[in-house]
């Protein structure tokens, strides 16, 4: 299990960023401008407060009207009720257009993941994409509505009351803002570095799903070596990596607030001292004070929201950077290409050199010459790395060769459709992939639209119909998470089934039967004459007791074709054939 790559250096999110992550609500338009008229209402209510504070207080302690005073407060609560209606509307709004762009979003990132060639693959874990997929979206959700929704109604609260305080108290106003500027600088400074620790607790917590990913999927590994404690304590110290992290994030947000809270207090506190004089002085009513005091409090909670707001930004804008990073990726092998109108079945490597991206200076195959003709059954033998597995690769251009070519009936794979290339091929592993779903639906993965009696006919052809009929659900059995329900001969033959319902004209199978016992073996190795008849198959093959009624034997050594011809032929001759025979007959 190789260790996590180490987080990448943040940076400062460029403008790009910032106006792709305000772009993915722009379908949402029409919901979040309905939802900022609603957002407008609630600011202009929550700013009438105090100042129906005030004129109660003057009504009050002046011993006016009580016919006033029930007016004030009959408005107030109408005010209120207002509020209330236009903010739940304003929440309810923001936060569904929020889940509609987070779940757009994900759509595409899917997509775009779906698209990439296999080596994109071989280079990323499994954890780490579905971190992007799951936590990094969620992060973004909040920001492109419901932040945006925050911020405007917040802005308007602080300029709005900005401008009433200096309706109520000019001079008092002038006290209060000679604090802001220095919040500002310090609210600015402190959401940049958040955003740099924010993304690498992101980067902690992937890392720590890579694990989990890797040992909840692998746990039948864990358990047969007894290695519960050692990747308890892997986990543990990817997570304390990612609490250190966080626990230097909170660190910085506590002086923050503190210093914040001790500025907005303290000048709150010399408000009142310096707004008391003016009441003395008769400059200023007792309502207008407590009027000025809560637009003071306002607009300082508003500031602090704001602060806020900016911090989950720029916190966002760092996860941005990593979905629109996979988003925008082209892929290596990229759709598109054409189809030919009937599929022979010839198959040509010309030249082939190739090596694995992620080891491009190891060498697998050098000069690879091979030719199927049509229908024919070809089996590649050879000792473990000699590049037997990656001609299966390349003929289905899971990979593209750095030199030569490898072609279909004539045409270059390059030149041709992906998908389509790969309709054409049906492929039987050695450990088969089955989903988490029904055998019927597994058998119906080759082609969707196939009917049921479709499906039981290609199980009839596997081999597979009896045992499947012996289950109490039948076709509807669930398989369970990579068909564990099933037997190593129930899945081959379930996997067998699926490559009959596509119906290939070239067909690869990868030692299907090499791990199974003698009465599955039989009934696979039966199901699959069936399913090679007329059609070109390369067989990869890891027991040589299989490749004795083939067409033709190709063994390989050092990713080069080292001897060709029938099973019979090559164990009339020395050579590595016969060498690799005898060891396995001396073994048994």
């Amino acid at each position: 299990m190789s260790a996590s790559p180490s987080p990448s250096k943040s940076r400062p999110p460029s403008r790009l960023t910032l106006r792709r992550l305000l772009t993915l609500a722009r379908p949402e338009l029409p919901t979040l401008v309905v939802g900022t008229l609603f957002l407008f209402i609630s600011s202009v209510a929550t700013l009438a407060f105090p100042r129906a504070i005030g004129d109660l207080v003057d009504e009050a302690l002046g011993a006016r009207s009580r016919e006033r005073l029930d007016t004030i407060a009959l408005v107030m609560f109408c005010v209120f009720v207002v509020q209330g209606v236009a903010m739940a509307l304003r929440v309810y709004l923001f936060s569904t257009a929020g889940e509609r762009v987070v779940t757009r979003l994900r759509k595409r990132l899917f997509q775009s993941l779906l698209s990439q060639e296999v080596a994109f693959f071989d280079e990323r874990r499994t954890g780490e994409l579905t971190s992007r997929l799951a936590s990094d979206t969620s992060v973004l959700q909040n920001t492109v509505t419901t932040n945006i929704s925050m911020t405007l109604r917040y802005t308007l609260q602080a300029l709005g009351g900005v401008v009433l305080l200096f309706f109520t108290s000019p001079r008092l106003t002038l006290v209060m803002l000679a604090i802001i500027p220095a919040v500002a600088i310090g609210a600015v400074v402190y959401g940049r570095r958040v955003r740099v620790l924010s993304r690498q607790v992101q980067d902690a917590l992937a890392a720590s799903s890579e694990v989990a990913e890797e040992d909840l999927s692998g746990i039948r590994t864990v358990r047969s070596f007894a290695a519960e404690s050692h990747e308890v304590e892997r986990y543990s110290a990817a997570v304390d990596r990612a609490l250190e992290l966080a626990k230097t994030r909170a660190r910085q947000s506590a002086v923050f607030m503190g210093i914040a809270s001790i500025a907005m207090y303290g000048s709150t506190a010399a408000m009142l001292w310096y707004g008391g004089r003016l009441v003395v002085d008769g400059a200023l009513s007792v309502g207008a004070l407590t009027s000025f005091l809560i637009y003071t409090s306002l607009v300082a909670l508003s500031l602090s929201a704001v602060a806020e707001v900016w911090a989950d930004f720029m916190r966002a804008s760092g996860a941005a950077e990593r979905v629109f990073e996979l988003m925008d990726r082209e892929p290596a092998i990229p759709s598109g290409g054409q189809t030919l109108a009937a599929v022979k079945g010839h198959v040509e490597f010309r030249a082939v050199r190739f090596a694995y991206p992620t080891r491009s200076d190891v060498p697998v195959l050098q000069g690879m010459d091979l030719e199927m003709r049509p229908g024919e059954v070809v089996a590649v033998v050879g000792p473990s790395g000699a590049g037997k597995s990656t001609l299966a690769s390349l003929l289905s251009r899971f990979y593209d060769p750095q030199g030569g070519a490898v072609l279909l009936d004539g045409q270059p794979l390059t030149s041709l459709e992906p998908e389509w290339l790969r309709r054409n091929i049906g492929m039987v592993a050695q450990e088969p992939q089955l989903f988490s779903c029904s055998i019927a639906d597994n058998i119906r993965y080759a082609r969707p639209d196939a009917t049921q009696e479709e499906v039981e006919e290609a199980a009839r052809a596997a081999n597979a119909h009896d045992f499947i009929q012996r289950f109490p659900e039948g076709y509807a059995t669930p398989v369970g998470e990579r068909g564990v329900q099933l037997s190593g001969g129930q899945k081959q033959r379930v996997a067998i089934a699926r490559a009959v319902l596509k119906d290939p004209r070239l067909l690869i199978l990868d030692e299907a039967t090499s791990a199974l016992d003698a009465e599955s073996e039989h009934l696979v190795k039966d199901a699959l004459e069936r399913l090679m008849k007329g059609r070109t198959t390369l067989i990869i093959a890891h027991r040589l007791s299989t490749v004795a009624n083939v067409d033709r034997v190709l063994v390989l050594e050092g990713g080069r074709i080292v001897q060709s011809g029938t099973h019979a032929s090559l164990m009339g001759q020395e050579g590595l054939y016969r060498r690799l025979v005898e060891r396995q007959f001396v073994a048994a």
